[in-house]
């Protein structure tokens, strides 16, 4: 059964991914409410960015206090709009209270850096904020992700107009809500809207900066708008993230992986197992077992495995299978839509999937394992490697040589080795290519979000004492006068 939300001009209307109802109706912005957003945030501009860090990160930390209070109520939002299980959307929630609280106590700490001259000489640089930030968040995990970019923009002095994605337009406007209440007037300030809503906003004078996290296609848009207006970008978008294992791992074990990297959050993660490359030496007891790796998430309650997020993702999603098989792939499980109300999607693994199809060339961003076997670990690499996109990528392998070329060889910003996720507190990750440019999260993010002014400083000369023994004579300043006079006709 297909549902559609129904549409109107002047509100955005969700459905709940499991129940078909309505979820959530909030009104999209008018003109005149997006242009007083950016004034509102560009006079708070000059007085935020005069507050001490220190007292900015003492703000954020009542801030991550005063959501932590809300916590349950932001995760219920979130599941009724996106479909996300309760368990992750409380965890998303508790993410992006910790990342608040860790920009708290780094944005005090962001520092200069002191430079070696000529003797008698001092250099230094000092970090400045940027001034208004435009925010643009998406909806797989809208509560973690918007307070990452929210966190180190306001830590840092900015302030910041923020728009989530139209998918979960009530999580986010009630997110904005609670950080608003804590902040000074203008310092965050939340518009609601749709893709219309975001032009809006990119046609205001004063914004400093781009940040988005989402798609590449609107990331491009915002790299082509910031040709004229100059505004820095910061995007993190698409990934089509490759999988390689190699003939030396236990492939029950690699399976294991792959499942949880292809089906976490239903496939509905930016760094998600897009396409996976397995050594012929594993390949058949690999596909077995992911198989069955599927075939227990598809069976598992709602709460454990979810929609995905609106019928628009699911046909995309089933278009990608349906490419795949007219191209000669086999369904091994999944890879059919199923009866019923709402947006479930079964958990597929897709066989003898050929390189030209959708599902190895674009990002699905649904529960698909698209499987192709290569002849050695190397072939993996490169088919890895050869990809317009370059968010992340993992090789499961227990041949440290294996693991160092593919460190050093595949253009992505995050090399995964024996774990689809996971990482040390603090990292930064940079992507490439149509995944986006920019430090997006961790420490960096502080550097992106700030400009650098170099400080030169020399000793001045100390000033000739007078003669006392020297006197003036009446005439002396007017004749000089005179002369400098003479000679600047003359010239």
């Amino acid at each position: 059964m297909t549902l559609e939300a129904p549409t109107t001009t002047d509100r955005i209307v969700v459905l709940d991914p499991v129940t078909g109802s309505v979820a959530s109706a909030v009104p999209v912005a008018t003109a005149e409410v997006v242009r007083d957003a950016v004034e509102r945030a560009r006079t708070a501009f000059p007085g935020w960015a005069m507050t001490a860090p220190a007292d900015r990160g003492a703000l954020l930390r009542t801030a991550a206090e005063h959501l932590r209070e809300h916590a349950a109520e932001l995760a219920e939002l979130n599941t009724r709009e996106t479909g996300k299980v309760p368990g992750d959307a409380l965890g998303g929630v508790e993410a992006g209270i910790g990342t608040l609280l860790q920009y708290a106590e780094l944005g005090p700490l962001h520092r200069g850096e002191a430079l070696r001259g000529q003797h008698g000489a001092a250099d230094w640089t000092v970090p400045h904020p940027r001034g208004v930030v435009l925010a643009l968040t998406p909806w797989n995990d809208p509560v973690a992700v918007a307070l990452g970019i929210l966190g180190a923009a306001v830590v840092t002095g900015n302030t910041v107009v923020h728009k989530g994605s139209e998918r979960c337009p009530a999580t986010i406007r009630r997110l904005n809500e609670l950080v608003a209440e804590v902040l000074p007037e203008g310092v965050l300030v939340g518009v609601d809207g749709d893709a219309g809503t975001g032009e809006a906003l990119l046609a205001q004078d004063g914004i400093a900066v781009y940040a988005h996290v989402g798609s590449t296609a609107t990331g491009d848009r915002l790299t082509e708008v910031a040709a004229t207006t100059r505004a820095h970008v910061i995007r993190e978008n698409g990934g089509n993230d490759a999988l390689v294992v190699d003939a030396d791992v236990d492939p029950d074990w690699a399976a294991s992986q792959a499942a949880l990297g292809a089906f976490a959050n239903t496939g509905q993660i930016c760094t998600s197992v897009e396409r996976i490359y397995v050594h012929r030496a594993v390949a058949d007891a690999f596909v077995e077992a992911l198989v069955t790796e599927a075939d227990v998430r598809t069976a598992a309650p709602a709460a454990e495995y979810g929609p995905l997020v609106d019928e628009r993702l699911r046909a995309l999603v089933q278009g990608h299978v349906d490419d795949a098989v007219a191209r000669g792939a086999r369904i091994r499980t999944g890879g059919v839509l199923p009866d019923g109300v709402g947006t479930a999607y079964p958990a597929t693994v897709l066989t003898d999937v050929p390189d030209d199809a959708l599902a190895l060339t674009e990002e699905t961003f649904g529960p698909i394992a698209p499987v192709r076997v290569v002849d050695s670990f190397d072939e993996g690499l490169r088919l890895a490697a050869s990809d317009r996109y370059g968010l992340a990528a993992t090789v499961l392998t227990n041949d440290t040589a294996a693991a160092l070329r593919a460190a050093a060889t595949l253009p992505v910003g995050t090399v995964k080795v024996n774990a689809v996720f996971g990482g040390a507190p603090g990292g930064s990750a940079e992507p490439r290519g149509a995944s986006g440019s920019g430090f997006g999260y961790g420490p960096h993010l502080l550097d992106e979000m700030t400009t650098t002014t170099v400080v030169h400083v020399e000793a001045a000369p100390a000033r000739a004492a007078a003669d006392p023994t020297a006197t003036a004579t009446p005439g002396d300043a007017l004749a000089d006068t005179s002369t400098a006079d003479a000679e600047g006709f003359d010239r």
